[in-house]
């Protein structure tokens, strides 16, 4: 619809996503330390029918990285443009997947890969950390500023903001968490042993894994361990001429809930961030017991619940943690990267990396772990990271392929000359 706020705010952050994806490659991509440029191969070189990988120079850009990124651009535009329009293919409104929940994912995965070529080489890990932390702060501030209520749209004349009832969390906001742990990770937590095997790739990336592993453990035991009470907010008066708030209860005193009014994730944004520093406009209104013209917003039916005018926040601590996982499997096709010489071996090595994902997510959905992106669920994550792998590595397939082509021409061509 003209004019209505989007369900995340992503329409008022596309050229600073823009941004934040493509800064990490201002620096070199990929380094070679060695004049052969082999350090670090898990596998032999490939044979000579296969696209060997170049060795880039060091203002050289992963094109098949920059293709990934613009097409998550162009994704987040159609889904911001044509959500009102087309439901469907707007966010879920709670548990599921459509086409728009993959655009956070797409970016943070994206965000994963370059971090792991950027720090390939490290010269000064304090150095580096403290460009992490200054770009970290930078990045959470603007999200403060584009998403935190400076800005009141096209058709509001109002301006400034109100402290009391500022959005501290936001896309941004998140975007950067996952980038801090993530580079953290990178910058300390990688052995140093030269990479000349599997069991050296292992070897050299296993505190990551166990930190990602810590992450999600972290995750499932307080969304399903922490007691949910009841709890009270003050929603807005129905009657157009009651400028007030009524007080309302929200009945819980659950364990493990994962529907919209008792999440762990709803409980740890009240107490932290408090009740008016979040999204007053929940995607959980366009669902059925909360809209008329569900999956679209619309009035509440006769029987909706109170908790469908309560506030909740789709970015919150607990989930972008969480999403913070997303960031670390982006390292791990990254790593790939960085190791493997052979076009085909790392599409072979992306393709099973992605696979397992995308199956052990639609698993745990099927054992009762749902498919939810306000609360960043374990199977939303590995599925959406598989899909975001798989993405990747069509892309790098067909870029890689062309490039390929187009060298094997030119050669021809100069032969002929």
């Amino acid at each position: 619809m003209e004019g209505q706020p989007k369900p995340d705010g992503e329409s008022e952050i596309t050229s600073t996503i823009i941004f934040v994806a493509g800064d990490e490659s201002q620096e070199p991509l990929l380094h070679n330390p060695t004049p052969g440029g082999d350090e670090g191969e898990i596998a032999p070189s490939p044979s000579s029918n296969e696209p060997d990988a170049p060795s880039p120079s060091p203002n050289q850009r992963l094109l098949s990285l920059d293709v990934f990124r613009g097409l998550t651009v162009a994704l987040m535009i159609l889904v911001d443009d044509a959500g009102g329009a087309f439901p469907s293919i707007n966010h879920s409104p709670w548990f599921g997947v459509t086409l728009a929940d993959f655009v956070m994912p797409f970016f943070l995965f994206g965000v994963g890969v370059s971090i792991s070529l950027v720090f390939k080489k490290i010269s000064s890990k304090r150095v580096a950390m403290t460009k992490v932390v200054l770009r970290t702060a930078k990045l959470f501030l603007l999200g403060l500023l584009l998403q935190g209520g400076y800005f009141h749209g096209r058709n509001n004349l109002t301006y400034g903001v109100d402290v009391l009832k500022i959005r501290w969390m936001g896309v941004l906001q998140r975007i950067s968490i996952g980038y801090l742990f993530a580079s953290i990770a990178e910058i300390w937590l990688v052995d140093n042993v030269t990479v000349d095997s599997v069991t050296s790739f292992l070897r050299k990336y296993y505190v990551q894994w166990i930190f990602a592993v810590l992450l999600c453990s972290l995750n499932m035991g307080l969304l399903y361990g922490l007691y949910v009470p009841n709890w009270e907010f003050e929603a807005p008066s129905p009657n157009l001429s009651d400028y007030g708030s009524s007080s309302k209860i929200v009945n819980c005193g659950v364990r493990g809930s994962l529907e919209p009014p008792c999440n762990a994730v709803g409980l740890i944004d009240r107490f932290f961030l408090g009740e008016d520093h979040l999204y007053q406009r929940p995607l959980y209104r366009r669902t059925e017991q909360c809209s008329v013209n569900s999956p679209d917003y619309g009035p509440p039916p006769p029987n909706a619940p109170g908790w469908c005018s309560a506030p909740f926040d789709p970015e919150g601590i607990l989930s972008s943690l969480m999403a913070a996982v997303t960031c670390f499997l982006g390292l791990h096709f990254g790593h790939i990267l960085v190791h493997i010489k052979g076009h085909m071996q790392r599409v072979l090595l992306w393709s099973l990396s992605s696979f397992p994902l995308l199956i052990v997510g639609y698993i745990l959905e099927l054992l009762g772990i749902p498919l939810c992106k306000p609360l960043y669920t374990l199977s939303y994550t590995l599925i959406t990271a598989g899909a975001s792998g798989l993405f990747l590595t069509i892309i790098f397939y067909v870029v890689s392929s062309s490039s390929f082509s187009q060298r094997m021409h030119m050669d021809f061509k100069l032969n002929w000359i």
